[in-house]
């Protein structure tokens, strides 16, 4: 079946979704401003020893930030819940003190909704983050923090990630009363604008178009959003690319980095900054094509980013930065970053 490729960049489901995102945050920040707050009441009488979250796809990738952020910010051990514990092996762990966090779009998993059922049996306290707010999951969650993403038609998920990482940040800053995390929540929509403006695309179809593997690079509050740059690349542009943390790409994968390989790297202004810096240098030894989405830097290969931003804050915004320019790297590619070949849009496993 031969591909369709939208004419411009502007014509596909996956730009227009993304541009969204900074719109579709304004109003969740607004909208669940008292629901976040209720949430957060439940969560400190509950007072869980740790945390779990249950996702899938990009949905986990967003789980990943979540850990980092709730380690950082609240000290609480957060772990990512394999969702065949409960789905097919029917086993249940012992999550009595818990908070288990399951993150979705749909809500409809069977997955998801075994493990969550199987969470509050065993006494965990269990939150949906989820963009259909009469799905399933929603109804059988304790509390219920809506995406508010709207419809989103392409397959490539885009302002519902976004949307889910906003709605991470909010509970948070709720939870820990961090004023500069508020700070940057409140600048959030405005942000996520500015991002969208900094367009990667020339760099990227330069050094995307014709390439067969690559890697991205993220580390801490950066590495969930590595993780979901990697997958875009796979669905959307049909380009194998393995997402990494900039400490564990040492222990093996970069022996394969070598003259052209090209690498994505993001880097945020916190205690992981010095160590993604000098992965980049040595990536440039070898004279590998390194992108590098960091504030502070300069040359040829680098991608601006949003100024002043929190550390926190900054993944979300590089992402968006990021899916405007997997879209035109799709398109330049030759696929539909709208309909990538063998996937749908929603997908249920067990």
């Amino acid at each position: 079946m031969a591909i369709v490729v939208p004419a411009t960049v502007a014509q596909t489901l996956m730009y227009r979704e993304a541009e969204q995102a900074s719109s579709v945050v304004a109003n969740q920040i607004q909208n669940n401003a008292a629901l976040v707050a209720e949430a957060a009441k439940k969560i400190l009488a509950f007072a869980p020893r740790a945390v779990a979250t249950m996702a899938r796809g990009s949905s986990d990738h967003a789980a990943t930030y979540a850990k980092y952020l709730i380690e950082t910010r609240l000290g609480l051990l957060t772990t990512s819940a394999a969702p065949s514990i409960a789905s097919v092996y029917q086993t249940r762990p012992k999550l009595d003190g818990v908070l288990y966090i399951a993150f979705s779009q749909s809500g409809k998993s069977p997955d998801l909704l075994a493990n969550v059922e199987q969470a509050k049996a065993s006494g965990a306290l269990t939150l949906a983050m989820v963009n259909v707010e009469d799905s399933p999951l929603a109804q059988m969650a304790d509390i219920v923090l809506p995406l508010g993403a709207g419809l989103e038609k392409s397959v490539a998920a885009t302002k519902s990630y976004i949307a889910t990482l906003a709605s991470i940040l909010h509970l948070v800053t709720e939870l820990s009363g961090d004023q500069k995390l508020q700070q940057g929540l409140e600048v959030l929509p405005q942000s996520l604008a500015q991002a969208w403006d900094l367009d990667w695309s020339a760099k990227g179809v330069e050094t995307l178009q014709h390439a067969n593997n690559m890697f991205v690079i993220g580390r801490g509050l950066g590495f969930g959003v590595a993780q979901e740059a990697a997958l875009k690349f796979k669905e959307t542009c049909g380009l194998h690319a393995e997402g990494y943390s900039a400490a564990e790409v040492k222990h093996g994968p970069m022996a394969i980095v070598n003259k052209d390989f090209p690498v994505l790297v993001f880097g945020q202004r916190d205690e992981t900054r010095l160590g993604t810096d000098a992965l980049v240098s040595d990536f440039r030894a070898r004279g590998a094509k390194v992108l590098y989405a960091a504030e502070g830097e300069q040359g040829d290969y680098i991608l601006p980013v949003v100024q002043n931003a929190n550390p926190a804050i900054a993944p979300i915004l590089g992402v968006q930065s990021f899916y405007r320019m997997a879209n035109a790297v799709s398109l330049a590619r030759g696929y539909n970053p709208d309909e990538p070949p063998h996937l749908n849009k929603v997908t249920e496993t067990l």
